[in-house]
């Protein structure tokens, strides 16, 4: 009996779980993990950029988001049924944010127990270890924000004026509200914060790390993350102040530029 429980306790898991419970492992599944997250953030962000962008088809007024909201719902159509693939990706990003915050906070376990490389100098560890300290904080308030994101842009909760597919109109009826684009605007702050600590630490989770770049790294981090916070922040700030709204005026504007051009 007691040879098998020795046996039992020598046994190994398979290669990706033991893979997975070492340092190096979980490093490289922040790192795979936070890049494919990073894309998405970019992607996501120019996506929405279209919202500023409209064309004449038919004599009536087409926002490109409205036609890009349609074309992801109709992607991977006619082998899969409509928002299929829309839905898979969703939950690939929610199965990747959680394996990435997990592996994030296992590795700051392992790193209390063990010496680690330092920082190159004390301002460069200042900056990223605010970043890392409020992980915890900025991991819950994204993850709270995506919840809100899908309830509040793809069901409509909340939202009297919603209209199912017809993007400009419900991200107009919701972010116009002054208490929702600030609850955005806070989220993409902690997104930015959040991001921040990621990209700084990439090339560290997968062994580029050398203290002649770390300068250098900070730059690129910083240089992202703030092109999208730029980004992400000027959509409830236009819509909230006015600057973009999807309504009848705006289109008579627009037609009336138009036909003037």
């Amino acid at each position: 009996m007691a040879q098998a429980v020795a046996l039992s306790a020598k046994k190994k898991a398979p290669f990706v779980v033991e893979l997975y419970r070492s340092a190096i492992g979980k490093k490289y599944a922040m790192a795979v993990t936070g890049l494919f997250l990073t894309l998405f953030v970019v992607g996501h962000m120019v996506g929405n950029l279209k919202m500023y962008l409209g064309t004449m088809s038919g004599g009536e007024f087409a926002y490109h988001i409205d036609e890009y909201g349609h074309f992801l719902r109709e992607l991977g159509s006619p082998i899969l049924p409509h928002s299929v693939f829309l839905w898979l990706t969703r939950l690939l990003l929610i199965g990747a944010f959680a394996l990435h915050m997990h592996a994030a906070y296992s590795l700051t376990m392992m790193n209390r127990r063990a010496r680690v490389v330092s920082y190159a100098t004390k301002s460069d560890y200042q900056a990223a270890n605010f970043a890392s300290r409020s992980m915890r904080y900025t991991g819950t308030i994204v993850i709270l924000y995506l919840v809100w994101h899908i309830m509040d842009l793809t069901w409509g909760v909340g939202n009297s004026s919603f209209r199912h597919g017809d993007v400009m109109n419900n991200v107009d009826s919701s972010l116009s509200r002054w208490p929702i684009a600030i609850v955005y605007v806070i989220a993409n702050i902690a997104l930015a914060t959040h991001l921040f600590h990621g990209l700084w630490s990439f090339f560290q989770s997968i062994g580029w790390n050398n203290p002649r770049f770390n300068p250098l790294k900070k730059k690129f981090a910083l240089g992202i993350v703030t092109l999208i916070t730029v980004g992400n922040l000027s959509f409830p700030l236009a819509v909230a102040t006015g600057a973009v709204k999807a309504d009848q005026q705006q289109y008579e504007t627009l037609t009336t530029e138009s036909s003037e051009d």
